[in-house]
């Protein structure tokens, strides 16, 4: 056993008071630096999406949108697009049959279909078959295109509010109006001047007030307004018409059916890239009426 004499048990009772003392303070060093330390950083929520993009950000976010995006959500709130609540159960009806039938799940297009009267563009003795999907008669040897196809080829034109898009083929006004529920620059060209007067006339009636019509050679386009973002064409002709690819604007779309009346017609697809190189994509067959021109009218 070792026996500590009184010196060396002063000695280490002293030793044993420093030690405590610095070990005190040390433990009050380390609850203080506790105490001051920043708080663990929350993980931030992903930013809610919306239909327009990300929701908008607290008040004074320096991520705040632009001008040009407020622009673009004023813009698609100026024009009317007109409503009506006839035969609403049949449009609905008509909607459901594209969606189930064909697996269409274009939300934003079908809305439109929903939206525009189909009876109002269809002749008095042809009403009872105005939500069927089929193409209709409408006079002057053309027709109205059947809904499925108009839903189709809408879609494929990707438009916005901000787009300019051109018809080829107004017909009675439908395809028109529908194109109008997605943007307000509309323009459509019609070659037969009793279509093209009455197609006119009808959307005038319900309130289609931005779609901008013309007698006129679809072929040759529409050079006072081009270049246009989108173009749809909905008479078929043998061969793309050369002054449509040039007023298509880089980036844009143009959906055209091609091919003789007496042969197999294709649904086909032309973009062309910012650099102006143009692509060509044969979606499916279709039939058409063909596509007529008339060498006194430009």
């Amino acid at each position: 056993m070792n026996l500590l004499t009184p010196t060396k048990k002063k000695y280490s009772f002293v030793l044993l008071r420093i030690f405590l003392a610095v070990e005190f303070i040390f433990c009050l060093s380390f609850l203080s630096c506790r105490e001051n330390s920043p708080a663990p950083a929350k993980k931030s929520s992903p930013a809610k999406i919306t239909q327009a993009g990300v929701s908008p950000k607290s008040p004074g976010s320096k991520d705040t949108p632009s001008r040009s995006v407020i622009s673009a959500a004023a813009d698609a709130e100026e024009w009317s697009r007109p409503r009506s609540d006839e035969r609403l159960a049949e449009r609905r009806q008509m909607v459901r049959h594209i969606r189930s039938m064909y697996g269409f799940d274009n939300e934003t297009v079908l809305a439109a279909l929903e939206n525009v009267p189909r009876h109002w563009f269809v002749p008095s003795d042809s009403q009872h078959a105005a939500y069927a999907d089929s193409p209709l008669a409408i006079g002057s040897g053309q027709t109205i295109s059947q809904p499925y196809i108009v839903a189709y080829m809408t879609a494929l034109l990707d438009l916005d509010p901000q787009k300019k898009v051109l018809e080829i083929g107004t017909g009675s006004g439908y395809q028109a109006a529908v194109l109008s529920e997605l943007t307000p620059h509309v323009y459509t060209i019609e070659i037969i001047k009793e279509l093209a007067d009455t197609a006119a006339r009808c959307l005038s009636e319900h309130g289609y007030n931005t779609i901008k019509v013309k007698h006129g050679d679809g072929y040759l386009g529409w050079p006072e307004h081009a270049p246009f973002d989108a173009m749809i064409v909905t008479a078929a002709p043998e061969k793309i018409p050369q002054p449509l690819i040039k007023q298509l604007k880089p980036g844009g779309k143009m959906c055209i059916p091609v091919g003789s009346t007496f042969k197999i017609q294709n649904l086909t697809l032309i973009t062309k890239d910012k650099d102006g190189k143009v692509s060509t994509k044969t979606l499916m067959p279709v039939r058409f009426v063909p596509f007529t021109r008339d060498p006194d009218l430009k």
